[in-house]
């Protein structure tokens, strides 16, 4: 037996069986290639799910990563890290922040969200706890993330699910305005839908959503965990539309492959959390903090962003390329790195994705039958070069 079917036997039984990946077990990478056990190498236009902002094992965060496991590792939060409020303090200089809760994931940062929200409602009326949300939107798959995920069959299960939910429908701001009313107390959204298919908000919505909550004294929640961090050319999405959210939720590339999260809250929000109103163990992690902290030093850099705008325009003039050869994509939507192609009558994604894996290509889905890229944000044209290659061979395979 080869080490590929004795590595998934050993996965098939001790895992519980709630993903469903290929049969390749991967052990290594480096940038924005990955090598399996048999030593196959794939270019990476998954990046991880928006997580691999520099690519795999990058220098400098594998080296700050040993650097801090090397001095500390964990405190909790009964006793305070220098790196947690290093990068507790970055996050503030450099958005509209003025004070962070540092979490572990993005399902944390918007449960987080939420608790603060229903608390800043019931400090002005105890019926002030709806959350209102969108239809098709993707916030986690805990408690009231999940509750306030517009999507059933994240749902569908699990029983009576937090109440207070309603959803709107996305970019539907008359729709919208027409659920508002004062027993709302934070309105939840996402500027870039991303398992729903990558789809950015509509001109005025965002704008228009300022308006209602803050008509009706609620707080505006920004989901960026999958459009932040640099993803879409931007530090977050919420810069290029001009609108400032009340809270700001971030993960996923903000550690570039380690988990860490942030809830990023204005002065006045922040007063809904005093002392002990809500926690975490690991939450400020000292190795978290310093993983970050290396990431956002490289995003921040002199024309970094401006190179993530370049590579979109690149992946996107490639993909019209093979749209014009086999004319297998209806829409292709994108900002920044982060890029969603619906596949066209008679392509299916899932097709697709198992045969640009077999041709040596990541490539991932979303929503009903969008393909998705979310590479790392510094990758090489030679990198995409390669990887529309594969996925150019792929295409010739399915459409013969």
């Amino acid at each position: 037996m080869n080490n590929t079917s004795c590595l998934r036997t050993q996965y098939d039984s001790c895992l519980l069986p709630i993903y469903a990946p290929p049969q390749p077990v991967l052990v290594r990478g480096q940038g924005s290639r990955v090598w399996d056990e048999n030593d196959k190498e794939y270019v990476d236009f998954g990046g991880g799910i928006a997580v691999l902002s520099l690519g795999h094992a990058p220098p400098i965060l594998t080296a700050a990563i040993s650097e801090q496991a090397g001095r500390l590792l964990h405190t909790s939060n009964l006793h305070v890290n220098d790196a947690a409020v290093h990068l507790a303090q970055k996050l503030v200089e450099e958005t509209f922040a003025a004070r962070s809760f540092l979490c572990n994931s993005g399902a944390e940062a918007n449960e987080a969200a939420i608790k603060l929200a229903r608390h800043h409602g019931c400090s002005i009326q105890s019926e002030k706890y709806h959350v209102l949300a969108f239809e098709n939107s993707f916030h986690g798959r805990v408690g009231m993330a999940m509750a306030a995920t517009g999507q059933q069959k994240i749902r569908n299960g699990f029983g009576p699910l937090t109440p207070g939910m309603r959803f709107a429908p996305f970019n539907d701001l008359a729709a919208t305005a027409a659920m508002m009313d004062d027993d709302v107390c934070g309105i939840i959204v996402e500027p870039v839908q991303g398992e729903g298919g990558v789809v950015p908000a509509a001109n005025g919505f965002l704008a228009g959503l300022r308006d209602l909550a803050d008509r009706h004294k609620a707080l505006l929640i920004f989901d960026e965990i999958q459009s932040g961090a640099g993803r879409t050319g931007h530090l977050y999405n919420y810069m290029e539309t001009h609108v400032t959210p009340d809270v700001l939720t971030t993960a996923k590339g903000l550690g570039g492959g380690f988990p860490v999260a942030a809830m990023l809250v204005s002065e006045a929000a922040a007063a809904g959390f005093p002392v002990g109103a809500h926690g975490s163990t690991y939450g400020g992690n000292p190795l978290a903090a310093r993983a970050a902290l290396a990431v956002l030093g490289e995003i921040l850099k002199d024309d970094f962003l401006e190179g993530v705008k370049k590579r979109e325009n690149l992946f996107c003039d490639k993909l019209e390329e093979l749209n014009n050869e086999f004319n297998c994509f209806s829409d292709i939507r994108h900002k920044g790195c982060l890029i969603g192609i619906d596949m066209a009558e008679g392509w299916t994604v899932k097709t697709v994705v198992a045969t640009a894996l077999d041709e040596g290509l990541i490539v991932i889905t979303a929503g009903q039958n969008t393909l998705r890229l979310a590479p790392a944000l510094n990758i090489s044209v030679e990198d995409i070069d390669a990887g529309f290659a594969r996925l150019r061979r792929a295409l010739q395979i399915l459409r013969i």
